[in-house]
């Protein structure tokens, strides 16, 4: 690195001494910067490159063991990328007296469509607000919603230990039924 101090002057001086005239350059001496009054300092640096992150590491895909124990909560590459290969979630739950589900965008956390049983016109149409034929009303309730809302495509993930049966697979086999793609 290097900082230069000049004047006015001096720069003119510099500009006569580089200045091309019949397309040849005229020679630059050292007498010719001490003429000008231009000092040159050069700064030795003994700055550690690779610790002030400057060198560029090779991506990998796999992280070893040792690393993976200095930085335990880095998230795979899936875990980085899925919420925009597949942006829209579904989001089913049962409570002793409610079905509730809804589909949400997982990049803004935006709530697209909901259905529950708690609403008011399905709690006073419907006899029990958590029987199979409820479920089914909600399915189909989420399935247009998300139509209305262009979203055509969502992805369910089940808990750990939750199993795809009973009155789960039914909301999700009327959301599919009425044309709901789940990726």
């Amino acid at each position: 690195m290097a900082a230069a101090s000049c004047s006015c002057s001096s720069l003119t001086l510099l500009h006569q001494q580089f200045s091309i005239s019949n397309q040849s350059l005229k020679p630059l001496s050292l007498s010719s910067f001490q003429q000008s009054n231009l000092s040159i300092n050069l700064v030795k640096s003994n700055r550690n490159l690779k610790n002030q992150g400057f060198v560029v590491q090779a991506a990998w895909t796999r992280r070893s063991r040792s690393e993976a124990e200095k930085r335990p909560n880095k998230k795979s590459w899936k875990q980085r990328t899925d919420m925009y290969m597949r942006p829209f979630q579904l989001n089913v739950f049962f409570s002793k007296r409610f079905i509730h589900a809804k589909v949400m965008h997982r990049g803004t956390s935006k709530v697209i469509s909901v259905a529950t049983t708690n609403a008011k016109d399905l709690r006073n149409t419907l006899p029990s607000l958590i029987d199979n034929e409820a479920c089914r009303v909600i399915g189909r309730l989420i399935a247009e919603r998300s139509k209305e809302a262009d979203v055509y495509a969502v992805a369910f993930e089940a808990k750990k230990n939750e199993r795809i049966e009973g009155r789960l697979a039914i909301v999700l086999d009327t959301i599919k039924d009425n044309g709901i793609i789940f990726v």
